[in-house]
């Protein structure tokens, strides 16, 4: 026999927080349905934790299980559970912690707080997250007997300013909640929570890797119930024939119970072990969560145990998403909170670099509420990311180092430009990025080599690690700055990616080797181990040959260039443009008009080759006559012809093919 109500009314601060979390807080409230079951599932874990260490606790534990009832005609929702239950103490504890002394501190902290979703968090930190059912419902009706107990327990409110508890007689071992709900209202967001498919979607979207089946009834076809009635007519005129004959009328069948199907997989691959779970149960699970088609190239199951768990069930794709490169682009995994989904695409646990990675982590220790905002400051979150990090360049390198290199080629083929972004991004782990770039080079037309391979090929006392950098490799391989390496058989590489323009800047070597680009600064490989260098009289008679000619071309092009020189660089080209050794290249120039910042004009150096025909005839001819006219304009058509060689833009194309058109006439 049940005790008498007790009516208890809310404290002024609770009722104003408890409108905070109807009214404001909750932005989809969808998630009511989410925090019940998560609340639900907690007790059936506690119920056989407890049944295991408890051996005077005799209960049932062969069917733990979640059922969701829905009553139209009543308007009502039931979450039921058979878990471990509550006493009348524990409901004033655990479900009335809104009324206790910490109550003015958490409203404080919510009106610090910045937004909705950091509100929310804070929600979830004090434990009120079963209130959010007062979105959706204009009474809650809890009944709950815990085990190892004979009372039951009855709690109510509406929300406003008092609920009532009482002790109840019957009550089977679990809790129930019961929410009556508000009507529909789709610009309020409410949806209609008595429909069946509402209520699956919710499950599947939030709670489908629940590991305890989430029941509800079988939604019944029309043509069942027209059938049932139909026999059900039959009988009755059977019935009535009997009772004509004087037989008596057969009592009416029981109706069946209804089927129930079971609305969540429970298959929480990530909280299995490795050998447990197939290669197809992993490749099928990352189709669900990615949408892709194609099989991951790569899985990485792992688990963290100690002050922070958590288990983390991670892929790299075969082939990059048409839209790695969109500023739209959605990244981060999955973020899950004891089998609970709180968010898709969590940036706070995966560097931007590594975007196209897939997947899902499931902490422990986590609010179900806990916002974006909180995560991006979280230490734990921050230590989580870390770790994931090394295990996805870890997975990167031992796919590197296997017997299969078509495999990492094509892999780097796909995600090598964007994880050169972490170059730019994340200094921790430089030196693990740089293993893994894999760069076209002169050294093989067909194969790309690795920064490890190229320094292993150095030449002796080379102790600098040369690139150059071009949109195609073709425009690369046919500049004029690499005509020298070329011919000494010096190793460059080939860099055609935009981001290479950045990193190679940014980084400072690697394995004790600067990176020096050919088209900047000065480039002296005379003086090689092979001995066929320039001996030092001949390179000083030639710097007084032409000791007049540099700075007349300076002062002539000084709109252009800031220095004309020698150089060294060149075997069969009259002249090339080169860059001081800590100058902006152009093509990096040009990146930066193109997202909108004005950059000042550098001016580079002209260096010309002293073998060449024609610079030895400009020599001749301005010893001859330093005031010709022409000497100008064939000074401006030998930067022109260096900027063009080079892929660059001239200053002025018309002008250039005018006085490229005089001089050729000129020549017949």
């Amino acid at each position: 026999m049940g005790s008498s109500t007790e009516t208890l009314e809310f404290q002024a601060e609770t009722r104003q927080l408890l409108q905070l979390v109807i009214h404001s807080i909750y932005s989809n409230k969808d998630i009511f349905l989410r925090e019940l079951i998560s609340n639900a599932s907690d007790a059936l874990d506690k119920l056989r934790l407890e049944s295991l260490t408890d051996s005077a606790l005799e209960v049932d534990t062969a069917d733990l299980h979640i059922t969701l009832e829905v009553d139209k005609d009543a308007r009502t929702l039931t979450v039921r559970d058979n878990g471990i239950g509550m006493s009348r103490d524990e409901i004033v504890e655990l479900i009335g912690t809104i009324a206790k002394s910490g109550t003015g501190r958490l409203l404080e902290k919510i009106k610090e707080a910045k937004d909705a979703a950091a509100a929310q968090s804070l929600i979830g930190q004090f434990g009120v997250g079963f209130y959010s059912s007062f979105m959706v419902a204009d009474k809650v009706t809890l009944r709950t007997r815990r085990a190892g107990t004979d009372e039951g327990t009855l709690w109510e409110s509406d929300g406003e300013g008092t609920y009532t508890i009482q002790a109840v007689d019957g009550l089977p071992v679990g809790t129930s909640v019961t929410l009556h709900l508000k009507p529909a209202d789709s610009e309020d967001g409410l949806a209609d929570y008595l429909a069946g498919w509402k209520i699956r979607q919710i499950v599947k979207q939030y709670s489908d890797f629940i590991r305890w089946p989430i029941r509800m009834a079988a939604e019944r076809n029309p043509a069942d119930t027209a059938d049932t009635a139909t026999d059900g007519g039959t009988g009755g005129n059977g019935d009535a024939a009997a009772a004509e004959d004087g037989g008596t009328a057969p009592a009416p069948a029981p109706a069946p119970a209804p089927a129930m199907d079971t609305l969540n997989s429970m298959k929480a691959l990530w909280a299995r072990q490795r050998s447990e779970v197939s290669e197809s149960e992993y490749n099928e699970f990352y189709k669900q969560i990615s949408h892709d088609w194609l099989d991951p190239a790569e899985t990485i199951h792992m688990r963290a145990e100690g002050t922070f768990e958590y288990e983390a069930l991670l892929f790299i794709p075969s082939q990059a998403p048409f839209d790695l490169y969109s500023r739209e682009t959605k990244r981060g995994v999955q973020l899950y909170v004891k089998r609970v989904f709180i968010m898709d695409d969590c940036e706070a646990l995966m560097p931007n670099y590594l975007r196209f990675v897939k997947g899902v982590v499931d902490a422990h220790d986590l609010s179900l509420n806990i916002s974006r905002e909180i995560l991006q400051h979280d230490r734990q979150i921050q230590g989580v990311r870390r770790r994931l990090v090394k295990k996805v360049l870890g997975a990167l390198k031992s796919i590197q180092a296997g017997d299969d290199a078509e495999r990492y080629a094509k892999l780097w083929g796909q995600f090598g430009r964007v994880l050169k972004e972490g170059l730019l991004e994340d200094p921790d782990n430089t030196e693990a990025l740089l293993a893994l770039v894999s760069a076209e080079s002169t050294h093989d037309a067909e194969k790309t080599t690795t920064l490890r391979e190229y320094v292993e090929r150095m030449k002796d006392g080379q102790d600098a690690i040369y690139y150059l950098t071009g949109e195609t490799r073709a425009m690369v391989e046919n500049s004029p700055h690499m005509e020298a390496f070329a011919a000494k058989g010096y190793e460059v590489l080939i860099l055609t990616d935009p981001v290479d323009e950045v990193w190679v800047e940014q980084v400072p070597g690697f394995d004790g080797h600067r990176f020096q680009s050919v088209a900047k600064g000065q480039v002296d490989l005379d003086q090689a181990a092979d001995g066929d260098g320039e001996a030092d009289g001949d390179k000083a008679k030639r710097d007084e040959d032409f000791a007049a000619l540099l700075p007349w071309m300076a002062t002539a092009l000084s709109e252009h260039v800031k220095q004309v020189r020698l150089s060294s660089r060149l075997t069969t080209s009259a002249a090339c443009i080169v860059g001081d050794a800590h100058d902006m290249t152009p093509t990096l120039e040009k990146m930066y008009r193109a997202m909108g910042q004005q950059m000042p004009p550098v001016k580079r150096i002209l260096e010309l080759n002293p073998a060449h025909p024609l610079v030895g005839a400009l020599r001749s001819a301005h010893e001859a006559n330093a005031e010709d006219p022409a000497l100008a304009e064939i000074t401006e058509l030998v930067y022109g012809s260096a900027l063009l060689a080079e892929g660059g833009d001239l200053p002025d194309p018309a002008r250039f093919t005018r006085l490229l058109t005089t001089r050729l006439t000129h020549t017949l």
